[in-house]
């Protein structure tokens, strides 16, 4: 029996042969081939008919689209509702601002040296850069001779010396008052004795002497010592003589006048005795009786004192002089406090951020710059936001290591000439050396809350919030799927609205019930 595909191969049911060999087998079933296809051409050019028309049935499928079809895919799919979920939290109307971070008030110190004899030598007590200036701290060392810090605001601008007066000696006043020295009274702004003799206590506390008196004020005070003394005497000795003048003669001028008047009558009674004619004689001795007793009688009347007076007033004015140059001299004694060796400064205690002083150099100003010993963050703000700010106010910025930092305002300066932006300056809590070496210098973003919720509170976007027909706020709750658009099913919820901040806003519900996390709309 043969195969009608293959008729030279046998069936099962034919007799075998032998088997040829591998390869002339296959060489007749491939010369068998084209008669096969010959014998089934019709049923070849049918199946591959099939094979186009199936090939060409999914491609126009695949990209052949009817009017209809595209017409409904042309069409925008159902509208849904837009919602968002109801929020839970704290919410907080900030305004935002960015800052340096830096210590605070930095101050270029110069130092007055116009008093020195020769030239500002740096010769000892230079700051090193970190270190703190307090009230008596030695800011320098100039040609050996003490730069003491004191608080105040006015710079040195002249030595105090006994009889000056003004702001300057007020202040000293009142410094010395503020580290525990009595130098009178800071509402007398005259630099008077007991201020001259507070400076050696000062320089004391300093580890100095105090500054010597100008040269030669010793022997000044005693030439002018010895003059009141001369002058004192000079007015006794006048004194004296205006009281003789003012007395009369004295007791042994009247006797020795008394005296006189007894010869002379004594001689003209002898000579009358004897020679009774010599009328010249007697005349004569009766002419000196009468000169001696009109001398006698002159001893007994006060003179003329004239002279004697103006001898007193003028013993008087020169004691006054003199009296006046020694108050002048020792004045000139009394210490004082040279412009050069004190230096006023604010807020103290003060950090040295920078030295430009060096020893055994010769001072060229500024020696240094210092600063507040606390750190500060200045920044700048819109007016608008700036009106909203009071001094006192919390705030908050963030450390290098990403942690949130508490800071106060502690002043909201306007700008110049009514400037759009304003300065604000805070000042941080408490921070480590770490953390304040990781921010000095650098610049931080700073947010102030100028209103916030007490707690957390339900909160929608602005969005969401509609009017009803009395004018009271609604949301619109979802509680079916949003993507059914007009027909899903909501509900109105009457609320009362409160803080608003970044789009959002608290919300209260007063007619009906809300929870965190329910659906409302925002949009359709």
């Amino acid at each position: 029996m043969t195969n009608d595909l293959f008729p030279d191969t046998p069936t099962e049911d034919a007799p075998s042969e032998p088997r040829a060999p591998r390869r002339s087998r296959w060489r007749r079933i491939a010369a068998a081939w084209p008669s096969v296809f010959r014998r089934n051409r019709t049923l070849w050019i049918v199946a591959a008919a099939a094979v186009v028309a199936m090939v060409a049935g999914l491609l126009v499928g695949r990209f052949v689209i009817s009017p209809a079809d595209a017409a409904a895919g042309a069409a925008p799919p159902e509208a849904g509702l837009v919602t968002v979920p109801v929020g839970f939290g704290q919410l907080s109307n900030d305004v935002t601002i960015r800052g340096e971070v830096g210590f605070a008030d930095p101050v270029e110190v110069e130092i007055d040296t116009s008093a020195l004899s020769g030239p500002a030598v740096v010769t000892g007590q230079v700051p090193a850069v970190g270190s703190e200036l307090k009230p008596l701290s030695i800011a320098l060392e100039l040609a050996g001779r003490p730069v003491i810090v004191l608080p105040g605001e006015l710079p040195a601008y002249r030595s105090l010396r006994v009889g000056v007066s003004g702001p300057d000696v007020a202040q000293f006043k009142q410094a010395m008052r503020e580290v525990g020295l009595d130098a009178g009274d800071p509402a007398n702004n005259v630099f008077d004795a007991q201020a001259a003799q507070s400076i050696p206590a000062l320089y004391a506390q300093a580890g100095y002497p105090a500054p010597a008196a100008e040269d030669g004020a010793g022997q000044a005070v005693s030439g002018a010592e010895q003059a009141l003394r001369s002058a004192e005497q000079a007015l006794r000795t006048a004194q004296a003589e205006l009281s003789t003048a003012k007395s009369g003669a004295d007791e042994v001028q009247k006797r020795e006048a008394d005296n006189a008047v007894s010869a002379a009558r004594r001689e003209l009674d002898a000579v009358r005795a004897r020679t009774p004619d010599d009328t010249v004689s007697i005349g004569n001795l009766e002419d000196a009786l009468g000169l001696a007793e009109l001398r006698r009688r002159q001893l007994d009347r006060p003179g003329d004192t004239t002279a004697q007076r103006s001898a007193v007033e003028s013993a008087n004015a020169a004691l006054t002089q003199a009296q006046a140059d020694l108050d002048d001299a020792r004045e000139a004694a009394l210490p004082f406090l040279p412009a050069g060796e004190v230096l006023y400064l604010t807020e103290l205690p003060r950090r040295v951020d920078a030295v430009t002083a060096r020893r055994g150099a010769v001072l060229e100003n500024p020696a240094m710059t210092v600063s507040g010993a606390t750190m500060a963050l200045t920044g700048s703000a819109a007016r608008a936001d700036a009106e909203l700010l009071t001094v006192g106010e919390a705030a908050s910025f963030e450390l290098a290591d990403g942690a949130t930092h508490a800071a106060t305002i502690t002043a909201v300066e306007a700008g110049a000439d009514d400037a759009a932006r304003w300065t604000v300056r805070l000042t941080p809590a408490p921070m480590t050396a770490e953390q304040v070496q990781q921010l000095q210098g650098t610049n931080v973003r700073v947010a102030i809350p100028v209103g916030a919720t007490a707690g957390e509170v339900l909160n929608v976007p602005l969005a969401a919030l509609t009017a009803g027909p009395g004018g009271e706020s609604r949301v619109e709750v979802v509680e079916s799927d949003p993507r059914e658009g007009d027909r899903a099913k909501t509900r109105l919820v009457t609320v009362t609205t409160g803080l608003a901040a970044d789009g959002a806003v608290e919300i209260t519900p007063t007619e009906g019930e809300l929870r965190e996390g329910e659906l409302v709309v925002v949009g359709r």
